[in-house]
């Protein structure tokens, strides 16, 4: 009878790495028989601590910035059976391990999609535009009249945009781009994606090309070992220096030492990022020395509906793995 309770309150035990949206968490607290365990704090959750929230329980909602490796899965024991990501990315989780292991994934795609398209073309304008140096023009005093050549930047209309993954993300962020004029999509990536391109005309096109051709560069490609490292300094080398750089995809993608110079150098014009390596960036960092590069802290997603849209499918995913039904979005590992 004692292991027969024991076995009941740890089948749905679930540990919760941060505070997640009341709508999430409301979800599992009203499940029946789910036994939530949360660190409840806006700031990630100490490695220690991690560690010890994860011991013998059956569910783990995480977030992106939860390394969750071997060490994770080994404190956790063989009772672990659902890992639910509040993210669309996952490359901060150890899947080959987890994959051994027989546990399954969720993860949330879709629901960020058109948050973080959004918030790509108001960095992209911010960039082209010098919005945020120009701001500051105001609150200095460096504003002293209108000047015909002063905080002039780059325009959309009649321009060729390049969209480095042309999935989800890549499509929305288009499809907001085109009615201000964009002349021409190209676009590269692990293959051709007519049906996808169509809607734009977008042309699948080489790295290298896409780097030569266009008058801005939107990166929403997924981190994977190819594509990590993949802007470096032969892609900004062949880049127009009148182009504009933006990355809303993950910072390794990027190399930053690279970015940096061809910035500082001139070789391109400026660059918007919303990721970056490490997050958060050092405030020594020397890109944010530069007046032409806009860096954000990673909110892509961060709209009030989007992150509470998040939390509820984390949520749910979690739930289904833990009762052995089909997740509303599983990572097929």
């Amino acid at each position: 009878a004692v292991a027969g309770a024991v076995a009941a309150a740890m089948a749905m035990s679930v540990f919760v790495t941060r505070r997640i949206p009341a709508e999430g968490l409301r979800v599992l607290s009203q499940a029946s028989g789910c036994r939530v365990q949360q660190w409840d704090s806006e700031e990630p959750v100490p490695r220690a601590e991690l560690l010890a929230g994860v011991a013998g329980t059956r569910g783990l909602l995480c977030l992106l910035s939860d390394r969750i490796d071997r060490e994770v899965l080994d404190a956790a024991g063989p009772g672990l059976k659902v890992i639910s990501t509040m993210s669309v990315g996952f490359d901060h989780l150890a899947l080959d391990e987890i994959k051994k292991r027989g546990i399954r994934v969720g993860y949330t795609p879709d629901v960020l999609t058109d948050a973080t398209a959004e918030l790509s073309v108001a960095l992209l304008l911010s960039a082209c535009r010098r919005l945020p140096e120009a701001a500051e023009q105001v609150r200095s005093g460096g504003w002293t009249t209108w000047k015909p050549l002063w905080m002039c930047g780059y325009g959309l209309s009649d321009s060729t945009v390049g969209i480095i993954g042309l999935g989800r993300i890549g499509q929305a962020v288009a499809r907001r781009l085109k009615p201000f004029g964009v002349r021409k999509f190209l676009y590269t990536g692990s293959g051709p994606r007519p049906e996808s391109a169509a809607e734009f005309g977008a042309e699948f096109v080489p790295l290298a090309r896409l780097a030569e051709e266009s008058d801005f560069v939107v990166v929403t490609c997924a981190l994977t070992p190819a594509t990590q490292g993949m802007c470096n300094k032969d892609f900004f080398g062949r880049m127009k220096k009148t182009s504009v750089f933006v990355n809303t995809s993950r910072g390794a993608v990027v190399n930053q030492e690279d970015l940096y110079e061809a910035l500082a150098q001139g070789q391109i014009a400026a660059a918007g990022l919303d990721v970056t390596t490490p997050e958060p960036l050092p405030t020594d960092h020397p890109l944010l020395s530069l007046k032409n590069c806009v860096i954000l802290p990673h909110i892509g997603s961060a709209t009030y509906a989007t992150r509470s849209t998040m939390a509820v499918l984390a949520a749910r995913n979690l739930l289904a793995g833990l009762r052995g039904e089909p997740m509303p979005h599983e990572l097929h590992l």
